[in-house]
């Protein structure tokens, strides 16, 4: 058995360079949310000299909150935006001997692509347009998801170890009751469940059926890192090997 580790990295957070030994993909900022040429390109060296699958982590344009407001653009908008991104950081990954694995949404374009099927399809289009060998992550069972499958891209599907679910398996709005976790044990105990038995308990107690491929691991907050490291020990207890999923060759 198999999972892919992923983590946020090049926004500013302290512990990038120890997630790095810790996740087997990174998604790098794109600088429209965080981070900048510098960042993106010691980050996108960091990820290759240790083996780690380099992903873009595009967003809104919106340094100012992160890029977690959401906006109503159009979809030209989404695409270009998404294109722009994705090649800068791919230039900085071909510089360094690598290249962009996959793609994952940053923040409010992440959530709003997991319910707007036109937003998904946007994105989707800027990936197949630039390099269709490049994965596509999003929440598992949701549009983006659904759109990458229907351009015959490779789509992977992401949870949370550490975030609320709802019913229809939409993660809890982090303005909300029940958004974050923080009991490290049930985490922990949940994660494995998310691997083994491919489901996860909402905030209300109903079981929601999810393909978990890859599971993300956030690196801010007092104790992420050491929590990551808890997560990866019981992943290599239970035997449960930690690698990228793959893509196909380019087209």
């Amino acid at each position: 058995m198999q999972i892919d580790l992923n983590a946020d990295l090049g926004e500013g957070c302290d512990s990038d360079e120890a997630l790095l030994d810790l996740v087997s993909s990174a998604n790098i900022a794109c600088g429209w949310h965080a981070g900048g040429a510098d960042i993106m390109r010691a980050s996108v060296s960091a990820a290759i000299a240790r083996g780690v699958a380099v992903g873009a982590h595009p967003s809104f344009n919106d340094p100012a909150n992160f890029g977690r407001t959401e906006m109503d653009l159009p979809p030209n908008e989404v695409y270009a935006g998404v294109l722009y991104q994705l090649g800068a950081l791919s230039a900085f990954a071909k510089a360094a001997g690598g290249r962009v694995a996959h793609l994952k949404p940053h923040g409010a374009m992440y959530n709003q692509a997991a319910r707007n099927a036109a937003m998904a399809d946007a994105i989707v289009a800027a990936v197949r347009d630039f390099d269709p060998s490049i994965a596509v992550f999003g929440l598992a069972n949701a549009e983006l998801v659904a759109a990458a499958k229907r351009a015959g891209l490779v789509a992977v599907e992401e949870a949370f170890a550490d975030r609320g679910y709802r019913d229809d398996g939409s993660l809890v709005p982090r303005s909300q009751p029940g958004a974050l976790l923080d009991d490290e044990d049930a985490v922990l105990e949940r994660t494995i469940g998310m691997i083994r038995e491919r489901r996860v308990q909402a905030v209300s107690g109903q079981w929601v059926p999810l393909n978990a491929q890859t599971i993300c691991l956030h690196g801010d907050g007092p104790h992420a890192l050491a929590f990551a490291r808890r997560i990866r020990e019981r992943l290599d207890s239970e035997g449960i090997e930690v690698g990228a999923t793959p893509s196909p060759v380019a087209r």
